[in-house]
């Protein structure tokens, strides 16, 4: 009587590539699993620091944010949790230039970043009070007051390069070029963004949290339609406030703002920026001191618990 043959055990993930905060394992031709890691960035720099239970609150938040967008009937490539720091995603191509893949091509990733502000901060505040950009230049009536955290008249919508060294801001032509997607897919994509976010202000305002700025990323599926892909809506990708202290004329950061801030203060920020404007080698960025690493990781735990309601208890192993 012939053996019985063993079961075949599945295929190990395979291993695609690693980005900011996370790395990408493919499971089949037409899934992914996205592991979230402790890492840590700004300004497009990698910070030598690994942040505790960072990966997990990431991981959790972006899948209550993914729940969300089923309930409000948004489309997006989400199929679930597959453990504390790991989700699984439907897949799409990774293309710089969709061009490439020919006319009106199709399940590929936008590589554009597409942000909405609600009030006046970050890169934005930058440029205001660089001189760079004035009212009129963002829309808004040349006699609006633009001061930091004022909240602005109306939700400002701003495209970033996506799959380049360093997120460069375009013009709505420059990114309709770039992702061959045209003015009607655009103006839908902001539409989608605008109904989640306020979906999530309704949710988290009980809580006490304000949600300033978000970006999100976008899909073209196999049928030609557009989801949310990717993650948001986490301390890494989006900005909040607490609500009270904004009433009270504070802007008390739930994001990783207050590590943008250090390296400002320290100048690394300033060398960062002078280095690139002058197309020299990047100065290395030094690690974070440990008080900053636990605070970051309180940080972490506290804005998953405020944005999702749950309590967060670090799953074992």
């Amino acid at each position: 009587m012939p053996k019985a043959t063993a079961p075949a055990m599945p295929a190990a993930p395979k291993f695609l590539r690693r980005g900011k905060v996370k790395e990408v394992y493919e499971i089949s031709p037409t899934e992914l699993e996205f592991r979230f890691t402790n890492d840590i960035s700004v300004f497009d720099k990698h910070i030598p620091s690994e942040i505790p239970h960072k990966g997990e609150t990431l991981a959790r938040t972006a899948a209550h944010w993914f729940e969300l967008c089923s309930r409000l009937g948004v489309p997006h490539h989400y199929l679930g949790l597959s453990g504390p720091t790991t989700m699984r995603v439907k897949r799409v191509q990774v293309v710089p230039q969709p061009k490439t893949l020919g006319p009106h091509p199709k399940g590929y990733l936008v590589p554009l970043e597409l942000i909405v502000r609600y009030y006046l901060a970050g890169s934005m505040w930058d440029r205001v009070k660089s001189g760079a950009v004035t009212a009129k230049d963002l829309g808004f009536p040349a006699d609006t007051t633009l001061v930091y955290g004022v909240k602005l008249p109306q939700p400002h919508f701003e495209v970033t390069t996506k799959l380049e060294p360093i997120d460069r801001l375009l013009t709505f032509a420059e990114a309709l070029e770039l992702a061959q997607i045209d003015r009607r897919q655009l103006d839908a994509i902001r539409e989608m963004i605008l109904k989640v976010d306020e979906s999530m202000q309704r949710e988290i305002g009980p809580r006490g949290l304000i949600h300033v700025d978000g970006k999100k990323e976008f899909g073209i599926d196999d049928a030609g339609a557009l989801m949310v892909v990717d993650t948001f809506g986490t301390a890494d990708e989006d900005r909040f406030w607490d609500k009270d202290a904004y009433e009270r004329g504070r802007q008390v950061d739930f994001s990783k703002e207050f590590v943008r801030q250090h390296y400002r203060q320290t100048g690394y920020y300033d060398q960062l920026q002078k280095a690139r404007a002058a197309h020299q080698p990047e100065p290395t960025i030094p690690p974070l001191p440990p008080l900053l690493v636990d605070e970051a990781s309180r940080l972490y735990t506290t804005v998953f618990q405020r944005l999702t309601g749950q309590p967060f208890a670090a799953t074992p192993g």
